[in-house]
């Protein structure tokens, strides 16, 4: 196996790590008392939408030329820091 094909398929195991994590936000705010349902499903949605801009950046990194890929890697890179960020964000916010 390439180190590209490695690599895409060590950011589809992040992905659904990611994936996981919003259900458990989502079981959360199941429970959550009322005064803060409606933050927990903004910030939700907003994990929802950086997930889905991330994984569509990971799309273009797999169909990406060789000549290409470094460069959309190193921009795919940005937003996956950023879904972390956020992730590690949302679980302190909502402990």
């Amino acid at each position: 196996m390439s180190k590209r094909s490695e690599y895409v398929e060590k950011m589809k195991t992040t992905l659904d790590k990611w994936n996981a994590d919003i259900d458990k936000l989502e079981a959360q705010a199941k429970i959550a008392q009322t005064d803060i349902k409606a933050e927990f499903h903004q910030q939700i949605d907003a994990l929802k939408k950086q997930r889905d801009e991330a994984k569509a950046k990971l799309k273009s990194l797999e169909s990406a030329s060789d000549e290409a890929w470094e460069d959309i890697k190193a921009g795919f890179e940005t937003s996956w820091t950023s879904m972390n960020s956020a992730l590690k964000s949302a679980f302190s916010r909502f402990k």
